[in-house]
């Protein structure tokens, strides 16, 4: 409590760190158009004004002449060119900033995705090696952008942004907010100075929505906040300030023994969902636990099992009192408010053993205390009472030490004189107080001012007292009796728990050091149930699933008997992620207790424990290490699953680079030779006249090139390489286009094209929207009877404009609509079609590339109905009366 401050080493070894590398300073924005770029370029202007050297790396201006002054003043480094899907793009330079090796470089877009062939796959990978290289860089990043809070956002926004930065880099950053109020926000998107005109107004109805901006807003001032208290705890760590300051939230809520503890660990977490703020459940771990009985244990062991189920870090900490491990632990982590319980204490009790409720109050003055009343025990813990030794055998032995000193000190009396004895019976009151503790010593308290009177003091052989002086002995007897025994006992249950809790710390860093060592999952198993039975003394058993069934991956001792009723609990345990088994609650005739291996991935396992000879598994005060054993133990199991998934994905990725580039050299390699077939096919039927084996040549080689061209746009929509370059299109003319090139499939159809030319132009990419159109017709010639007839029809709406193909064919599928979009999806029939059941999963890769909606449904009048919708954002003109 009163030791001298000193800077931790571990937090000196972390700037240490920090001071080699680069700063990093993010400008951190709610939503695009708040001004980030804007902010990074000022501050870069400043610092040049200052004499620095400030390079530009990448700054995405979006035409903004305000934005394109700024840059002026910079030197900016040329982008590398990079191809991807057939297109050159500029991405950012990084061996040009590493030669340049500035004192500063401005990068904007932390989040952003390079191009396949740059060094790293993300930018800020590339910032990181600057910094590495000790270089200052600024940038900037949206809140969606950070992995943490992607799903949040996603779910209120309904926005998933695929781009992420790990908090790590936040972490180890400065974060400026750059903020603009939302109101002021949606003016300027409204003013076009965020998106052209056409994007703003969609965009206002779904991502710029108010109340979008607004939870946006809290959530990177939180961030922010949250980055600023790490520092904050960092700074003061490695100076060794002990102030009871801090920059966020945090709370402590103290966990004990006493009955209720189950309110005070629900009223905590209500505390820290108000406050936003994490919490910490805290076990003081005093000598007078030594003293617990089961129930108290028991309870002890429910709280921090509850706090844990409810998020709460869980620490187990030794201390002298309750009041000293709390102070100290929340001096250490900077604790802003605690929680603690009090019950309805008699007078005389807090006389004698003091409040501490009352010493936090007097002692945090900067720190709120929370006092949440709990019920005090009925009735007193008959096994607590059972803890007490009886003193017979102390109080026997002594008074044997005393009796040995009388007869040693008639022995020597003649020798040192009568006034000297009483020094040694002090002697055997220390030593019974130092072995048996208080009550055995204050036996031998008596009797050594018992025996010293009959002995020594005159009258000699009397228990007469005649001289105050003997009063005298026998109080500073007492005295020392009282005294060597509080501290012997208190020395002896410290003694006692720091050794627990080195043990079992060292078996939990054994425990992790051997699981850190295998590699499989059979090791993994073996040492999990060797492990934890030796830790606990149980006998242990590990169940995972393997096709649905649960089977034995480890046992220790090998072969333990496993009976039906065992098996169903396992199986309910696994099922449920809850406790199964002996003392649970849930098929409690089970010799053993099942315990679910929760990971992030779900449950991968049971741990079952068991104890010979029957009885309680574990033991009330082993029930956090077996938490902590358990918990290592998941890890492991998700450790083991990730890589395997890692390696799976590693295979899969080798797979599909093969796949893409054998489909891809087979599409263009057969292209050359199919187009002389189908020439050869042209050049007989001018020679020799029309035949119907030329026909079916010409045709057949249509259908090969068309199956190559799908396998082929396949490969590049799964590969991401699609880059829609939207063009003003006039429907019209796509969709004649189309039925052009498709004309010999058509033919025994009735074609309508029920498409206006007064119909505006919409945004899509020519090739694309033929490739579709093509796909759709094409299906539909495939799948309506000959002589029927097929309807391409385009509609204008007040939410965009729609393109159909319809046809009277057989019609879709009543469930499973949904799934035509999937690839080698194909309807019952399709299979002397001849088709891939890749053109309509071309047509939904193409559709998404141009930010299309495209939909399948069955016709009223019978046959099946393909829609493309435009949005009213990628509606352009309407033509001229009189124009096509």
């Amino acid at each position: 409590m009163n030791a001298a401050p000193r800077p931790s080493p571990e937090a000196l070894l972390k700037a240490a760190r920090r001071e080699a590398r680069g700063r990093l300073k993010i400008f951190l924005g709610a939503a695009p158009g708040v001004g980030k770029t804007f902010e990074m370029l000022r501050e870069g202007a400043e610092l040049l004004r200052g004499g620095q050297d400030v390079v530009v790396g990448v700054v995405e201006t979006h035409g903004r002449a305000e934005t394109e002054a700024l840059v002026a003043p910079f030197t900016v480094l040329p982008r590398q060119m990079v191809d991807h899907g057939g297109h050159k793009l500029g991405e950012f330079d990084i061996d040009a900033m590493l030669a340049r090796k500035p004192r500063v470089a401005l990068i904007d877009e932390l989040a952003h995705t390079n191009a396949a062939g740059s060094r790293h796959p993300k930018r800020w990978q590339d910032i990181e090696e600057l910094r590495d290289a000790g270089i200052d860089v600024l940038t900037t990043v949206n809140i969606q952008h950070v992995e943490s809070l992607n799903d949040v956002v996603a779910g209120f926004t309904r926005v998933r942004v695929r781009e992420t930065v790990p908090d790590a880099v936040l972490d180890d950053a400065e974060i400026e907010i750059v903020d603009v109020p939302p109101d002021e926000l949606i003016e300027r998107l409204k003013a076009g100075k965020i998106y052209i005109p056409q994007e703003a107004t969609r965009a206002l109805g779904h991502f710029f929505s108010k109340s979008n901006l607004s939870a946006l807003r809290e959530l990177a001032l939180r961030r922010a906040a949250q980055s600023a208290d790490r520092h904050l705890l960092d700074h003061v760590a490695s100076v060794g300030d002990q102030g009871m300051w801090a920059g966020g939230e945090r709370i402590v809520v103290a966990v004990g023994d006493q009955p209720g503890g189950d309110a005070l660990i629900r009223a905590a977490k209500r505390l820290a969902d108000a406050l936003h703020a994490p919490w910490t459940a805290v076990s003081v771990e005093t000598p007078r636990n030594a003293t617990l009985g089961a129930a108290g244990r028991a309870r002890l062991a429910d709280a921090l099992k509850l706090a844990n189920g409810l998020g709460a870090t869980i620490v187990t900490i030794p201390a002298h009192s309750v009041f000293e491990g709390l102070c100290a632990h929340i001096r250490e982590t900077r604790a802003t408010a605690v929680v603690i319980g009090k019950s309805h204490r008699s007078w005389w009790f807090e006389l004698r053993h003091g409040s501490v409720v009352d010493r936090l109050v007097r002692a945090l003055d900067q720190v709120a205390v929370h006092v949440v009343p709990v019920a005090e025990a009925t009735s007193p813990d008959p096994e607590r009472a059972k803890a007490r030794p009886l003193p017979a055998s102390g109080i026997a032995i002594g008074l044997a030490f005393v009796a040995l000193t009388t007869v040693i000190a008639i022995g020597i009396q003649p020798w040192v004189g009568a006034n000297s004895i009483d020094l040694l019976y002090l002697l055997p009151v220390i030593a019974t107080a130092t072995l048996y503790g208080l009550r055995p010593s204050l036996s031998a308290t008596c009797a050594a001012a018992l025996a010293y009177n009959f002995f020594f003091l005159p009258p000699l052989y009397t228990f007469t007292i005649s001289d105050p002086q003997n009063v005298v002995t026998l109080l500073v007897l007492a005295i020392v009796a009282v005294v060597s025994s509080q501290l012997a006992g208190r020395l002896k249950r410290e003694a006692t728990i720091g050794a627990r809790t080195a043990s079992e710390n060292a078996a939990l860093a054994a425990f992790g050091q051997r699981l850190a060592a295998v590699s499989d999952s059979d090791g993994t198993a073996a040492a999990v149930c060797e492990e934890i039975g030796h830790v606990l003394d149980v006998s242990t058993v590990l169940f995972a699933r393997d096709g649905g069934k649960l089977v034995m991956a480890g046992a220790n001792p090998a072969n333990p008997w496993i009976g039906p009723i065992d098996i169903a609990a396992a199986e309910w345990a696994f099922d449920r992620g809850q406790v199964a088994g002996r003392d649970s609650g849930t098929l409690t005739a089970s010799d053993w207790q099942f315990h679910p291996l929760e990971t992030a991935l779900g449950i991968l396992g049971v741990l079952g424990i068991a104890r010979q000879g029957g009885g309680d598994p574990v033991p009330a005060d082993r029930r956090v290490l077996l938490t902590t054993l358990i918990s290592q133990a998941s890890l492991a199991h998700e450790r083991l699953r990730l890589e395997a998934d890692a390696r799976d994905v590693g295979a899969l990725k080798q797979r599909d680079d093969l796949r893409a580039t054998l489909l891809s050299s087979i599409g263009h390699d057969l292209k050359t030779p199919l187009t002389a077939v189908v020439a050869a096919a042209d050049t007989l039927a001018t020679q020799h006249g029309p035949s119907p084996t030329t026909d079916m040549l010409k045709g057949e080689a249509r259908r090969l090139r068309r199956v190559f061209d799908d396998l082929v746009e396949m490969t590049r929509i799964e590969a991401g390489a699609l880059v829609a370059r939207a063009e003003a299109t006039d429907l019209t003319d796509a969709v004649a286009a189309a039925a052009l090139d498709l004309r010999a499939e058509l033919a025994g159809h009735r074609l309508t094209l029920d498409v206006p030319p007064t119909l505006p132009l919409v945004d899509a990419d020519p090739r694309m929207l033929h490739h579709i159109l093509i796909n759709l017709l094409g299906n539909a010639a495939k799948f309506a009877p000959r002589g029927t007839q097929i309807i391409v029809q385009a509609r204008r709406r007040h939410d965009g404009l729609t393109l159909a193909v319809l046809d009277d064919g057989p019609g879709l599928p009543e469930h499973g609509a949904d799934q035509l979009f999937d690839r080698f999806t194909r309807v019952e029939g399709d299979d002397m079609s001849g088709g891939t059941g890749l053109g309509l999963a071309i047509v939904k890769g193409f559709a998404d590339a141009m930010g299309l909606r495209v939909a399948a449904r069955n016709r009223d009048e019978g046959g099946a109905m393909f829609e493309i919708a435009w949005p009213a954002a990628s509606i352009r003109r309407a033509i001229p009366n009189g124009q096509s």
